[in-house]
């Protein structure tokens, strides 16, 4: 019979026997990694909201709004929101949906 050695950091094979190095994890220690997760989750998100788009396209307006094609048309017609165009795309800015969320919020209370 021959005995067979492997040497590894955390794990160690004898002749059929595997002897497992154990570490213990508190209760503690999964706080400290749940408060460090948040943490660096916050951050992430922080920097996502920093970056965000200025401008937007008609069907992103759409879906932030919860409208149809035509009522934005009719937005963009009767004036109640501003746009540019550029070629065939319209292009809403981010700080005017902001205005007119808020002015038509005021105008509910």
């Amino acid at each position: 019979m021959k005995f067979i050695q492997y040497d590894f950091p955390a794990l160690q094979v004898t002749n059929m026997t595997c002897i497992m190095a154990v570490e213990i994890i508190t209760r503690e220690d999964l706080m400290a990694f749940k408060a460090e997760l948040l943490s660096e989750l916050k951050a992430i998100l922080l920097n996502t909201s920093a970056e965000q788009k200025k401008w937007l396209r008609s069907k992103e307006v759409r879906k932030l709004l919860q409208i149809s094609p035509g009522t934005l048309q009719n937005y963009r017609v009767n004036g109640t929101i501003r746009y540019s165009k550029f070629g065939n795309t319209f292009y809403y800015s981010l700080e005017e949906i902001d205005r007119l969320l808020e002015q038509s919020s005021k105008n509910i209370h």
